[in-house]
């Protein structure tokens, strides 16, 4: 997953985290929209480590589409790293803009996260309030960004210039658990645009995802809902492992047998991150998004 031999690289994303330390422990105290994923925790370990874990508060907002799994795993980390956490929950689902799905979507549960995240960190005294947005992000469609502006919520690492592969040789060198973990956005986006989001879809999705986790499929991993088909994709190295005919149908056997689905498809091009928006990102250079 990285490349231990280019110093070079380490040496500058070394230099990079210096800037981002200095640059939280300008702020005096600081509130993170916070995960626990790859990216948020390690922010949340530099955050910790440059102004004490009594001028940092990570806030996780829960809503169905949250994997239980990822909240347990961001407790975790919290822990280890000293972090203070509340939770705040978030209603999405109840806005219909977002449940209608649309390319947008991302937008309206972003303000709707920010909306209230925001509010509870002023409550506490603090002016800064920040996400893990990183510097490769911003070269996808992501509409969540203009909520995050518009409430003022600031992208340290996307600032900073830290990359995912930065964040990770970082999280690793300081111990976190986390360095090699898939990322994991939200549930929502493994159903296609324009299907609306319900509860029961989330969970279909998040029932069979565990179900390839506890056969031991490792790495990057989405099961993307079309209807009674889930259509897997999985990591390069995993993809070979689970193409055969016998291993396949262990996989198409848990999915199924986890409830929801009846038909299975293994993508044969793997994993691709952000790849439901394949169709819309030549529309979304256009408008400018």
């Amino acid at each position: 997953m990285l490349n231990r031999a280019m110093p070079g690289l380490i040496d500058a994303a070394i230099d990079k985290e210096h800037r981002l330390v200095e640059w939280l422990a300008e702020r005096g105290s600081i509130a993170i929209g916070y995960s626990g994923g790859v990216d948020s925790a390690y922010l949340a370990a530099v955050a910790v480590e440059a102004l004490g874990a009594d001028h940092v508060l990570g806030i996780i907002g829960r809503s169905a589409s949250y994997p239980d799994s990822q909240w347990q795993s961001a407790r975790t980390v919290a822990t280890q790293i000293g972090l203070p956490v509340i939770e705040i929950d978030t209603d999405e689902l109840n806005d219909p803009r977002y449940a209608a799905n649309p390319t947008n979507r991302c937008y309206f549960c972003k303000t709707e996260l920010w909306s209230r995240l925001v509010p509870v960190a002023r409550e506490r005294g603090i002016d800064t309030v920040v996400d893990g947005t990183n510097a490769d992000d911003v070269h996808d469609y992501r509409p969540g960004a203009q909520a995050a502006r518009e409430h003022g919520v600031l992208s340290p690492l996307a600032m900073f210039e830290l990359t995912k592969a930065d964040i990770r040789e970082r999280s690793r060198a300081r111990g976190l658990s986390t360095w090699r973990q898939p990322s994991s956005p939200c549930l929502s986006s493994r159903i296609p645009y324009g299907t609306p989001v319900t509860v029961v879809r989330l969970k279909r999705v998040e029932r069979a995802e565990a179900a390839l986790r506890a056969l031991g499929i490792e790495g990057d991993l989405r099961v993307r809902h079309f209807g009674e088909l889930a259509r897997v994709e999985l990591a390069q190295a995993e993809l070979g492992r689970w193409s055969g005919s016998d291993e396949r149908a262990r996989l198409e056997s848990a999915v199924i047998d986890a409830g929801g689905y009846t038909r299975v498809e293994l993508d044969p091009r793997g994993f691709r991150s952000g790849a439901l928006n394949e169709a819309i990102a030549p529309r979304a250079a256009l408008s400018g998004d």
